[in-house]
Parts: C-alpha cells; sequence; structure tokens
C-alpha cells in the first residue's frame, strides 16, 4: 500500500482515456492524427477526455497499424481484436526457446504450429499401449480442443498473415492426448501429467497447461492428482489450470487440478472484445475458496472473444469457407455458388430463390451462429482458452529471465495484476494478467542479478 501511495504523490496527473496516474506529461488529443482520435476517443474512460498519456498513443497507434493493414479482415469479417492486442504484449517477447506441454483432448498439427518450421517437439498419447491410432493428421472430434488451446497460445497465425497469432508464437510444444471422446477423467489428467514429470527434464519442459476439471472437490491433502500438480511444482514446473466454467451454479465449485495450492488457476475475463478497460467484466468462471480455503483463481485472462483455429477438413470447415467466400461475394454470385455447394448446407441451397437482401442477411446468421471469423478461425469461450493465454505469457517471462522458479513467476502475475472494479476479489482474484507489465518485471529481475 504505501508504495502505491508514493506512486501517487509523485504523478503529475491522471490519463483521461485509461485512467491511470502518471508520471509523465499528457498531451492534447487534438493534436493527433484525426484517425488516431478516433480510435482514442472511442475507447476513452470518459467522453470529455482531452488528454492522453503517451503509453495509450502508442497501444492505439498499434491498433490502428493492424487495423490497416490487415482492412479485409475488418471489412469482410467479425471485427475480432487478436489477443496480443488485447492484452497489450510486448512484440519482442514470443517464448522463443521455451517449451509448453498441454494436457488435452487430443491435438492436430495446425499449420500455425508447423509451418514455416515445425514446433511440436513430442506428441504423447496415454492410450498408445490400448491400441490408440490416432496421431497429430487425424481430425476427429477429440483433436478439435487441445489443437485450439495451443494454438492459442503458441500458434503463429500463419493462415491470417500473423493477425491472429499467440503470444507465444514462437514457443515449442509438448502435446499429451488425454482424452477420446466424452468427458476428461481426473484419472487421465493425473497419467498425462506423469508422463510430463518423467519425460520433462528431456524435452525441457517449463510450463504445463492443462485445460480441463477433475472428478470433485477434494482435499489436496488426499487428492493424488492434486499431490502430483505440488511434485510438478517443486520439480521447476509451472502449472497453469483452467479454473471452469460453473460460475452460475450454486457453489461454484473448483475441481481438481485447479485447486491445488501451487498451481496458476485461471478464470475468465470478459473484456467485450475490446481494448478499453472500462468495458472489462466477468466471464461465468468458477471461484472459490476450495475445500482447503484457498483463493481460487489467481488471475483472470479473457474467456470469451478469443480467436481459435477450425480443425482442417471438417464439416465446419467447410461450411465456414463457403460462409467466408459467400459473404465476400457479389450479388450476382451469391446464387451460383449456394448451387454448388448445396451438399454443405441444405438451409441456404433450399432459400437460394429468396431476396439477394434477404440471402444477405441468411449468409450473416450463419456466420454469427457459427461464430466465425473467416475460413479459418472462429471465437470461442471459456476459461479452457483463458489458461493457455496465461500460458503464453509466462513462455515469454522464461525466454526474458530463463532463471524465474514456478514461484516468482506466480509472484510476479499476482504482483503485476488489474483489479477489475466492482467485481468481488473471490470471482476474479488478483485481477487482470497485464502481459507487458510482467514480462518487464521479469526481464528486471534478470538484469538485477
Amino acid at each position: 500500500m504505501t508504495n502505491v501511495i508514493e506512486q501517487i504523490k509523485v504523478a503529475k496527473d491522471i490519463c483521461h482515456v485509461c485512467d491511470r496516474f502518471i508520471q509523465d506529461e499528457l498531451f492534447p488529443i487534438s493534436a493527433l492524427p484525426e484517425s488516431l482520435q478516433s480510435i482514442i476517443t472511442r475507447n476513452a474512460a470518459t467522453t470529455k477526455a482531452s488528454e492522453v498519456c503517451g503509453r495509450c498513443i502508442e497501444l492505439f497507434n498499434r491498433a490502428q497499424r493492424q487495423i490497416e493493414s490487415h482492412s479485409l479482415v475488418f471489412e469482410q469479417n467479425d471485427f475480432v481484436l487478436p489477443t496480443p492486442l488485447r492484452m497489450d504484449a510486448d512484440e519482442r517477447f514470443t517464448g522463443r526457446g521455451v517449451t509448453v506441454a498441454f494436457l488435452d483432448s487430443g491435438f492436430y498439427a495446425h499449420p500455425d504450429l508447423t509451418m514455416p518450421t515445425n514446433r511440436i517437439l513430442t506428441y504423447h498419447s496415454i492410450f498408445a499401449e490400448e491400441g490408440d491410432q490416432t496421431s497429430l493428421e487425424t481430425n476427429d472430434v477429440a483433436s478439435w480442443h487441445g489443437m485450439m488451446t495451443s494454438v492459442v497460445a503458441a500458434g503463429n497465425g500463419g493462415l491470417a498473415d500473423g493477425f491472429y497469432r499467440g503470444i507465444a508464437s514462437e514457443a515449442n510444444l509438448a502435446l499429451v492426448k488425454i482424452g477420446r471422446t466424452g468427458r476428461i477423467t481426473e484419472d487421465q489428467i493425473h497419467r498425462g501429467l506423469e508422463w510430463v514429470l518423467a519425460h520433462h527434464k528431456e524435452q525441457h519442459i517449463r510450463v504445463v497447461n492443462i485445460s480441463a476439471g477433475g472428478d470433485f472437490e477434494q482435499s489436496y491433502l488426499t487428492n493424488s492428482l492434486l499431490q502430483t500438480v505440488e511434485r510438478c511444482v517443486r520439480e521447476g514446473l509451472t502449472v497453469v489450470c483452467a479454473v471452469g466454467n460453473a460460475g452460475h451454479i450454486p457453489g461454484h465449485p473448483v475441481l481438481p487440478p485447479a485447486s491445488a495450492p501451487s498451481c496458476i488457476a485461471v478464470g475468465g475475463l470478459d473484456d467485450q472484445n475490446s481494448t478499453d478497460r472500462a468495458r472489462r467484466g466477468m466471464y461465468r468462471s468458477s471461484y472459490g475458496p476450495t475445500i482447503d480455503g484457498l483463493q481460487k483463481p489467481e488471475v483472470i485472462a479473457p474467456g470469451i472473444w478469443v480467436a481459435a483455429p477450425i480443425l482442417p477438413r471438417t464439416p465446419t470447415a467447410e461450411e465456414a469457407e463457403l460462409y467466408s467466400k459467400l459473404d465476400a461475394a457479389s450479388d450476382s454470385e451469391l446464387r451460383p455458388m449456394i448451387e454448388q455447394n448445396s451438399d454443405v448446407d441444405r438451409d441456404l441451397y433450399e432459400a437460394r430463390s429468396l431476396r439477394i437482401s434477404l440471402l444477405r442477411q441468411l449468409i450473416t446468421i450463419k456466420l454469427r451462429e457459427g461464430n466465425v471469423i473467416n475460413q479459418h478461425y472462429k471465437y470461442v469461450d471459456g476459461t479452457s482458452f483463458a489458461a493457455p493465454i496465461v500460458s503464453s505469457i509466462i513462455a515469454c517471462m522464461l525466454e526474458a529471465n530463463p532463471r524465474l522458479s514456478p514461484q516468482q513467476i506466480k509472484r510476479i502475475l499476482i504482483e503485476t495484476a488489474e483489479r477489475v472494479p466492482g467485481i468481488d476479489v473471490d470471482r476474479q482474484g488478483w485481477g487482470v494478467v497485464s502481459a507487458r507489465r510482467a514480462v518487464e518485471r521479469a526481464a528486471l529481475q534478470n538484469r538485477e542479478r
């Protein structure tokens, strides 16, 4: 509290846009280019904003450059902001040299992970000895979830000219399949984590992302999965767990492994797909206290409006491709294109004789219903995707300072997080992870050694 008071005392003023105390000078918004003024005033904390800090100018300059350089994305598709921009990530750090392990139902070798360089170092299925024949080329239902979580964290956005990249777009990956169809059990998570423990040194794994929940609430004093999480942390692994999506039900339980004392449990932020901090709210995440009286989650990250890949060579991929092409087509091209793809969407085929204006409305509905951004990406929700965002930030922290321990990483994330005003502490923990500040703090500790 003393440090905060001292910072406020030396601050000259409050930025009208981000509403932060600042030590540097403010700049008149009216003196900025008109295109930049428009973006800044729409995101200002007050409608009477007249001055802005240098940090906000730099942030919205980046936003303007990305919007202009990818204008077709925004003209033809939903306006979904990329994660690094929404999280104000430091573009100098991309997780280079850091390996993140993902435990999930299944995986697919998505081009955003394998092109131009294959960054998937290893793949293991806990069902291999039971005759599991799936591989990274298997595009079945079980492959989808793990493909999305891994690409959200470490994809390079190659299918969108780098636009929809993850924060750790150059990190390496170890993929551990722990599910088939249906619900993942606690035993399956445990088996996957035991494999990581046995192989983390040879695979140089530093971070473990688990976007799956266990069976029921239980104390870490008696639960073997939670005890294995604690072993992982003692071995130097930072374990990141999705806290779950049960915030709307009575008890909002936090299940293993997210209830482990030493893991970093991640809840969901709803930032309204915006860089405006004033619009932040909560996603329906589970929250504590746990049976052991622990505060969970520790931090939150975007749990909705997250850009994620569509599994190639699936009916969903065919539909997304068709909807995107129809949305960009001229009026004269619509009906022939629908007729040529009669087997992709029966609704559109049967409606092909409608007026063009009504066809356009139906296409827009199809895009919204499928959460389609373009033919390669859609937007998804759930703490399953908030967790890999935090894992990606941790990979960048380790790139900046490879000496960090799991305990130091957790402390930095907590100390640099930003609370969401008006939201109970129980629901948000210490607040929204701050990608830039966390990496800066990690790098500073490295220089101070």
